[in-house]
Parts: structure tokens; C-alpha cells; sequence
């Protein structure tokens, strides 16, 4: 193979090695490795102030590391000023110029790079049918809805035919239904091109929808990365399990061994055949978590594993599924979600039993699972 064709299947890999940025005595990154293939969808998810942005920054050469390398294409760039580095970025604020029109918007990087005028012209065509904006190219900004000026910021980036989009939450401003329509959209833009997309975001489900992978970050470091089913279904700790999705944790004393563990919770004990995440120690506290989707409710006693008496707190609608919180004797709140018109008694104050299978239990270190700074 030629060294053109490594450097083209290279074109939109972007590695950071021992990254960190300091503002003052606080860490907004910190020895961050992350490796992102060409051609992938990747979303940085987490908290506000988690470091995310921070890191699309210093990709996109808005910011500059304290230590540490950026490369793309192999190639290190940590040091270049965005103009020079093959990326573009779709801020969360468009920044549509408002006196330009939108083929002038679309224009504007490649006038600026004094590109001829006959391919400016085709280059904004061509942007334009990707986002499906073509018939739109005389409208002004101000005539264009939330959904619009998107698309039109994302034209504007892909127009310089960048190897790494990098996106900071593009999506937040639009409303429910206008932003799921828009995440499908995105990805099938996405694989349409094949460039890769660092895609930031606070919003599990946008980043479950869209990602190859989901890096999630906590207090400026790689928490968990892997594909959107992995880390949902295995979370390494107890901070992404409580962040992505909704969980019941309880806390108890560990006991037990290799595929037979045992925590002593309030009112009972949980069993888990699954290995417990991090170095948790025999006799200490530790924590458990279970996801609604996995806790079965009945109105009498089904003899299964971790079956926990109960009452009935409230029962709500979530589209197809019912959300069902109960509470026991000692206090703890158990979160069911199960399909509607199961044969249950809906009125609250009525006792019921709550059970979950042995695989579907973790075990954490103890830490504070939600945490969020």
C-alpha cells in the first residue's frame, strides 16, 4: 500500500495521549488517552463540567493543552491554530452571519481561502443537497426555523471537506421532536460521508442514538468508552451505571465469591452471578444496581431470586411502558418499568412483590454513584 493511500484511510483518526488542561489549581481535563478511528461517530457524554468541551476544544485547536499530544492523521497538531488543523466545528450557537444569505453563509470559509468562484459555487450546491437545504440557497437567516439554521451550520463545516467534524451539543436549543428527527438525519449524514464526527453532548439518549462509541467523562477523565450496548448493558462503575439510564442502587455488606455474591441490603439480601466492577472487598460496603427494565412486579409472591416485598407509591405512563415506583418496609424505593396491561392492583398502598433475575444485578465499589461535578 502507498504511503497516499495509509495517509487517506488516516485522514480522520484523532488520537490524545496523556492530554490534561489546568485552569489555575483545578483540572478541566486530566491524562486523558483517547483514540478515535476514522470515519467513526464518537460522543463525549457527561455532566456539565466533565471536560468535554475542554476536549473538543483542544482538538479543534481553540484551546491548547498543558501537556500531552494531539494528532490527526498521525500527525501531531497540538500546537497549530485551527485554521490549520484538517477539522471544523458546529458550536452550539450557529453564528449564522445574519446580513449574508445562505449561500453566502455556506460561502464564506472558501471566499476566505480565495477558492476559485466556479467551485464555490458547486461546493455550496453540493453542501447545501447534503443537508437538503438546496431550495433554501436566497432565503436569510431570519427566515429559517431552529431545525434550518442548523443544517445550514452544518453545510457551512462540511463544505471545507473537514476529516473531523467536531460538534458541541448542535442540538440543545431544539425542541423534543425536532431534535430526535435531527439525531437521525445527523448519523445518516454521517455514514453518507464517512468522516469522522467527535460529537459532544450531556444527553444520553441522543449519544445512544447516534454513536459507534460513547466516551463518557467525569470530573475530567475517560470514565467508560465502547459501543452504545456496552456500556449501557456493563457499566464499570457506578457512576456510568447511574448515568446512563435510570437505576435502583441499594446499599449493602458484600459477601459470598465467584458467580454466587451476595449483599446484604435493609430488609433482605441481593444476589448477583455477575463479577463485581472495580476491587470491592468481602465483609465491606458496597453497592448494587439494578435497572427498572429487570424488576418484575406481581401482586403475590413468584418464589424468584431477589424477591423483595413492597408497596405500591404511584404507577405512570411512559409511552408503551409503566413506570412503577414502590417502596419497602425499610424505606428503599424500588423503580419498575414494565409493558402496559400487565396484571397488576394500580392503586397505591396495595402490597406487591418485586423481583429481579441474579444476571441482572452489579456490584460496585462504594462511591456516590450520581455524582456530577
Amino acid at each position: 500500500m502507498t504511503t497516499h493511500l495509509v495517509d487517506e484511510a488516516r485522514a480522520g483518526e484523532v488520537t490524545l495521549r496523556g492530554v490534561s488542561r489546568v485552569y489555575g489549581k483545578n483540572y478541566a481535563v486530566r491524562d486523558l488517552d483517547l483514540h478515535v478511528e476514522a470515519g467513526e461517530f464518537i460522543s463525549l457524554l457527561g455532566p456539565s463540567g466533565c471536560g468535554k468541551t475542554t476536549t473538543l476544544r483542544m482538538i479543534g485547536g481553540f484551546e491548547y493543552p498543558d501537556t500531552g499530544s494531539i494528532s490527526i492523521a498521525a500527525k501531531p497538531v497540538e500546537a497549530l491554530p485551527p485554521y490549520k488543523r484538517p477539522v471544523n466545528t458546529v458550536f452550539q450557537a450557529y453564528a449564522l452571519f445574519p446580513h449574508l444569505s445562505v449561500a453566502q453563509n455556506v460561502a464564506y470559509g472558501l471566499r476566505y481561502q480565495k477558492t476559485p468562484k466556479n467551485e464555490v459555487r458547486e461546493r455550496v450546491s453540493e453542501a447545501l443537497q447534503m443537508v437538503r437545504m438546496g431550495s433554501f440557497a436566497e432565503r436569510m437567516p431570519a427566515q429559517l426555523s431552529g431545525g434550518q439554521q442548523q443544517r445550514i451550520a452544518l453545510a457551512r463545516a462540511l463544505v471545507n471537506r473537514p476529516a473531523v467534524l467536531l460538534l458541541d451539543e448542535p442540538m440543545s436549543a431544539l425542541d423534543r421532536k425536532l431534535r430526535e428527527e435531527m439525531q437521525i438525519e445527523l448519523k445518516l449524514l454521517q455514514q453518507q460521508l464517512g468522516t469522522t464526527f467527535v460529537f459532544v453532548t450531556h444527553d444520553q439518549e441522543e449519544a445512544m442514538t447516534m454513536s459507534d462509541r460513547i466516551a463518557v467523562m467525569n470530573q475530567g477523565r475517560l470514565e467508560q468508552i465502547g459501543p452504545p450496548d456496552a456500556v449501557y448493558d456493563a457499566p464499570t462503575s457506578a457512576y456510568v451505571a447511574g448515568f446512563i439510564g435510570q437505576q435502583n442502587f441499594f446499599t449493602g455488606e458484600l459477601s459470598g465469591g465467584p458467580g454466587a455474591w451476595s449483599v446484604t441490603i435493609p430488609g433482605g439480601t441481593v444476589v448477583s452471578t455477575r463479577e463485581p466492577a472495580g476491587s470491592p472487598v468481602v465483609g465491606g460496603v458496597t453497592e448494587v444496581a439494578v435497572r427498572p427494565e429487570h424488576v418484575t412486579v406481581s401482586a403475590t409472591p413468584t418464589g424468584g431470586p431477589n424477591e423483595v416485598r413492597s408497596t405500591l407509591m404511584s404507577v405512570s405512563q411512559l409511552g408503551s411502558a409503566l413506570q412503577i415506583v414502590t417502596i419497602t418496609p425499610e424505606g428503599l424505593k424500588i423503580m419498575a418499568r414494565s409493558p402496559r396491561g400487565i396484571d397488576l392492583p394500580m392503586t397505591p398502598g396495595v402490597d406487591v412483590y418485586c423481583s429481579w433475575p441474579s444476571d441482572a444485578v452489579h456490584i460496585f465499589p462504594t462511591t456516590t454513584a450520581t455524582e456530577s461535578e
